[in-house]
């Protein structure tokens, strides 16, 4: 399960909290969520304190919305290891 709470921190910048795992069919749910603040044209961080696990594809996803110049933030050391060395 995956909570996701957008939370508005000015205009242009959006912050998504992430509450539990990032897998199976949360990832689709977290790249709508994410593609739909890019639209928008804001600055998107999302910040993975409160995330114990990514499976392949919310690692894949999360690689893919650092190429778009998604900031990552608070992911544990093994996660952010594996966003690094993810080739989208």
């Amino acid at each position: 399960m995956l909570r996701i709470s957008v939370v508005e921190r000015a205009s242009e910048l959006v912050t998504v909290l992430l509450d539990g795992r990032v897998a199976g069919r949360w990832v689709e749910l977290l790249q709508r969520t994410c593609e739909a603040q890019l639209n928008k044209g804001a600055r998107v961080t999302v910040d993975l304190r409160n995330v114990s696990f990514a499976d392949r594809e919310g690692i894949t996803l999360l690689r893919i919305l650092t190429d778009r110049q998604v900031e990552i933030l608070n992911a544990l050391p093994f996660i952010a290891e594996q966003i690094r060395k993810a080739t989208p």
